[in-house]
């Protein structure tokens, strides 16, 4: 009588490992997996960012309201977020390099922190803040749409400047 829970567990194991995956998958979307990161196809920046930026859509459509989306930028050294809000969280993971983050509606360095790779930022939605790049740098920005970029002075949306 010692073996019958030695025997529940292994039957037990049988029909959970082994039992058609019709039967263990949930249905929905297909699973996107990016394996490498040569599979990742770059664009040049949208006007709302400065010039000089890579943008590569990971997942989902940050334009739409209540969708989730990932985006990657990558940045040379020495690229500036101007001081702006976004109306909605952002999440931001530097992926390589480091990225300068401050809050407030003046750009300055000596206020901000240094965010290394590996590092977590949230950007509280209708927060003031800036960045920048230290070094080359790519980080992921992930939420819910919609994202939208907007600058604390109109001045410095590179929309409003010559040639965009």
């Amino acid at each position: 009588m010692k073996t019958r829970p030695y025997i529940s567990l292994t039957v037990m194991f049988a029909i959970v490992f082994f039992m058609p995956a019709r039967y263990t998958c949930a249905a929905g979307p297909a699973m996107k997996v990016v394996q490498s990161p040569h599979e990742i196809t770059w664009v040049p920046a949208p006007a709302s960012l400065p010039s000089g930026a890579q943008l590569a859509v990971i997942s989902g459509d940050a334009s739409k309201r209540g969708g989730t989306y990932a985006l990657r930028l990558k940045m040379p050294d020495g690229y500036v977020f101007e001081p702006h809000w976004h109306p909605q969280n952002v999440n931001v993971t530097v992926l390589s390099g480091a990225l300068g983050i401050g809050t407030g509606d003046k750009f300055d360095k000596s206020t901000g922190r240094i965010v290394q790779t590996g590092g977590y930022i949230l950007e509280p939605k209708d927060m003031h803040h800036y960045a920048w790049a230290q070094g080359p740098a790519v980080i992921e920005v992930y939420g819910q749409g919609p994202f939208g970029m907007n600058y604390v002075n109109s001045s410095d949306d590179p929309r409003n400047q010559a040639g965009h």
